[in-house]
């Protein structure tokens, strides 16, 4: 009887073990997307997708909402109910950027009413980043200095940074979800596909609500580089740029490699969605001088305050908020504050 017993036990042990080795080794479901790992928490620095697959866009998952410190080290977004998070860069009339400033030398003004500030840090906090390149036929010859320049942003840049590549002409595609190995950051910028139009508003809508819905840290960044004119979107500029006045949207950094008067419209368009929302548009002369402004975004970005505010009206009121942030400090005759012009709110959360 105790023999049996002891067989008995052995039997179901080994059933038990079968069944969980089955459930870990489990392939995803039918419903997943071709050429996408299932939906699951990518690890900080891994990329949820596979090293060198070329795929669309896609919508997302979900994450948290305020910052806060993970066990590893990395800064999560999960924003505090109602809490505005502004990204601020502060210069001298030299044009010198300021990083000493305390809480007490800023104001914040919401539609003309100063608010209270909540919450204010100035410390080098890693970025959810997307490089979003023109792979148009027009930039063949100016890739590799393009590329190379790509790859010293990021080694300038925190190596905390979540980064992701899309590379657009008439379409975009998502050649490298986020990651901070810079081997895969390279590889998908040597994807090189130059043909086709150029989809630049789509492009930057796509990275932009890429960030939004899968970005695991706070705060958010776009380096976007193009030699030509949108000639390809089903997006406008007016619609690009509500897309990146959405709460908690990117930064937006813009470096265009134009020629000629015939290109007033493309200078136009990078110098509003950069300014609109806190960046800076860049306009070199030579594509030589690309990798110097990429290297000084990344300075830009690493030495930036962080401001948080409740608005006093109601975020459940629509309607577009303008944002105007001031300093003032002893030593300083003229300070100049960089940040997004304005959001509408509501729109994160209905995301989320």
């Amino acid at each position: 009887m105790l023999r049996r017993n002891k067989l008995l036990l052995a039997l179901v042990s080994l059933v038990t073990l079968s069944v969980c080795l089955r459930a870990q080794s489990s392939p995803p479901s039918p419903g997943s997307p071709a050429g996408q790992q299932p939906a699951a928490e990518p690890l900080p620095g891994e990329a949820p997708s596979q090293p060198g697959s070329t795929v669309r866009v896609p919508a997302g998952g979900q994450h948290g909402q305020a910052p806060t410190r993970e066990d590893n080290g990395v800064f999560v977004f999960k924003k505090q109910v109602e809490e505005v998070v502004l990204h601020a860069t502060v210069v001298d009339d030299k044009h010198r950027l300021v990083t000493g400033l305390t809480k007490n030398d800023f104001q914040v003004f919401e539609d003309g009413a100063q608010q209270q500030i909540t919450s204010f840090r100035r410390e080098d906090i890693p970025v959810a980043a997307g490089i979003v390149i023109d792979n148009s036929g027009s930039m063949r010859d100016k890739r590799t200095w393009v590329n190379q320049a790509s790859i010293n942003f990021v080694r300038s840049s925190n190596p905390q940074d979540e980064v992701f590549i899309v590379n657009f002409n008439d379409e975009y595609y998502l050649d490298q979800d986020f990651t901070n190995q810079v081997p895969r950051l390279k590889e998908a910028l040597e994807r090189i596909e130059s043909r086709g139009g150029t989809a630049l508003y789509d492009a930057v809508v796509a990275s932009a609500d890429h960030l939004k819905k899968n970005a695991r840290l706070e705060k958010k960044v776009l380096l976007v580089v193009t030699d030509g004119e949108d000639n390809a979107s089903r997006e406008s500029l007016e619609q690009a740029i509500r897309r990146l006045q959405a709460e908690s949207g990117p930064t937006v950094y813009t470096i265009g490699l134009l020629g000629g008067e015939k290109q007033r419209r493309a200078r136009r368009a990078l110098n509003e969605m950069a300014e609109q929302t806190g960046g800076v548009a860049f306009f070199p002369k030579d594509v030589g001088e690309v990798d110097s402004i990429t290297q000084a975004v990344a300075h830009d970005i690493r030495n930036q305050y962080t401001i948080g505010y409740k608005p006093m009206r109601s975020q459940t009121q629509g309607g577009y908020r303008t944002i105007r942030v001031d300093a003032r400090a002893p030593g300083h005759k003229h300070l100049t504050v960089r940040t997004r012009s304005g959001y509408y709110p509501g729109q994160e959360r209905a995301a989320k």
